[in-house]
């Protein structure tokens, strides 16, 4: 029998547990110092999207975006012929019909879009008049000014980077923050607000139970919004997620992407994996049959079609554009056409033939497809009154953890410094070559912001430890 091995020392016991303990304490404050760092880039960043979303989403809900909430004043029992609303867009508009956007129900006006010469119009039409309501630039308002800061900051690809570096950071912070407001053994005390503490207590305490409590739905938007950005989202998730053309059955495919043909300028209209998918061509006899034989192919068939098709409310009907190139129509939730993700479609119709050679649903999207399918309009609140409570509930959360996270920050800070005040940071810091291979990962993963995390870990390990002066200034 073998014999047992001896019992350990009761102190060897309080040795190790000591030592746990101490390792416990060091990665605690690594993760706050990483926690604080990311912050100083990532906060005013978080309020500028936070505040703008919220703008798009409130305007959204009072105006729409393309004309979608404008109510009719008359209406009688059947719609004027297209060719006749078309006439009466032109009469006021002249231009180029390029799209025709119906209306989500019979009481709220069609939308035409006209190409002019300097950009795009949009004309809302009462359809049982032929009255034109209204005549404007496309995306030229507040929530098109609100949807640019958004997304580049009015300063193009060189904001766009800088808000997909702020996104990454962000997730760092959740990350980080997570493991310091982990209930260790007290879960109530990190779910539930203490509103019996004062001064930074309390506002350490909102900042934690808030932050705990909407960290998963702030990785839900940081994702998705970095999926649109133009380094992570264009290069490198969308490019190897989108919808393959080979699906398109050996119909002929054009030069021009669905991103190049039905998108104008930095205007999404397309479902995010179609966008850098090749648009199919016109002119051959391929395909299947869509507007009968015999019958011609007008807007007015083709509208027609759509119906005969399941599309119900608002869809679209966009015009082929040049010779080669073919009549689209599409329901799409996330230019707000439904609430209904599942429902999206996009169907392409030869303009020559009237066959149909592509008919794209929700069902035929990669996985990260339907991600993006459901986590755009998501995060735009366009999915319902639920949506948009939800939507406006958390970007007053986020400012709100901003806002905490600097007042946390001044009251812990000493009157009249100079320095930062940074936490501290830890003495024989263990496992720091996990962290470089962390940073390696985050590089190939998240290419600016491993980038990013990699030039911080070098600053702060490798120069602050031979630069006293830029030490103690950051300390």
């Amino acid at each position: 029998m073998e014999p047992q091995s001896a019992p350990r020392h009761p102190q060897d016991a309080g040795e190790n547990s000591h030592d746990q303990s101490k390792l416990s304490q060091k990665f605690y404050f690594a993760a706050w110092r990483w926690h604080f760092y990311a912050a100083l880039y990532v906060v005013p960043f978080m309020i500028i999207l936070a505040v703008t979303g919220m703008m798009m989403m409130l305007l959204t809900q009072i105006d729409g975006r393309d004309g979608e909430k404008i109510a009719l004043s008359e209406i009688t029992e059947f719609a004027l012929p297209y060719a006749t609303q078309a006439e009466a867009v032109l009469d006021a508009q002249p231009g180029e019909i390029a799209e025709w956007i119906g209306p989500k129900s019979a009481t709220l006006a069609t939308v035409f879009r006209v190409k002019v010469e300097d950009g795009q119009r949009l004309v809302a039409l009462n359809q049982y008049t032929g009255d034109v309501i209204k005549v404007w630039d496309r995306r030229q308002g507040w929530y098109d000014w609100a949807d640019n800061v958004h997304s580049s900051l009015l300063i193009g690809d060189t904001g766009d980077r800088l808000i997909e570096i702020a996104a990454g950071l962000g997730l760092l912070l959740v990350l980080t923050g997570l493991y310091i407001w982990w209930p260790r053994g007290n879960w109530r005390a990190a779910l539930i607000p203490n509103f019996s503490a004062r001064g930074r207590a309390l506002w350490k305490n909102l900042h934690g139970v808030i932050g705990f409590w909407i960290s998963a739905l702030l990785v839900v938007f940081l994702i998705s919004g970095m999926s649109w950005a133009g380094i992570w989202g264009g290069k490198f998730v969308q490019a190897w997620s989108t919808f393959p053309a080979q699906k398109w059955d050996a119909v002929p495919l054009s030069d021009a992407t669905h991103a190049e043909h039905l998108n104008h300028g930095a205007t999404n209209d397309v479902p995010w994996a179609l966008e850098q998918t090749p648009m199919p061509a016109s002119g051959s006899s391929a395909g299947i049959t869509g507007i009968a034989e015999g019958h011609p192919v007008t807007p007015t068939t083709l509208i027609a079609l759509g119906g005969a098709l399941g599309m119900e409310g608002r869809f679209r009907l966009a015009y082929p554009g040049s010779d080669a190139g073919v009549w689209t129509i599409n329901r799409d939730s996330m230019s707000s056409d439904s609430k209904d993700p599942f429902i999206d479609r996009t169907i392409h119709v030869d303009q020559y033939t009237g066959k149909i050679l592509a008919d794209v649903t929700f069902d035929d999207y990669s996985w990260a497809g339907k991600s993006m399918a459901v986590g755009i309009p998501l995060h735009m609140g366009l999915m319902g009154t639920w949506n948009f409570v939800l939507n406006m509930a958390f970007c007053l959360s986020v400012v709100f953890i901003c806002v905490s996270g600097v007042v946390m920050w001044l009251k812990r800070r000493p009157t009249g410094a100079s320095q930062l005040s940074a936490p501290p940071i830890p003495a024989d810091m263990p496992f720091w070559k996990g962290a470089v291979l962390v940073g390696l990962f985050c590089a190939m993963a998240f290419p600016l912001v491993g980038l990013t995390l990699l030039a911080v870990l070098a600053l702060d390990v490798i120069l602050l430890s031979n630069l006293p002066v830029l030490k103690r200034a950051l300390s």
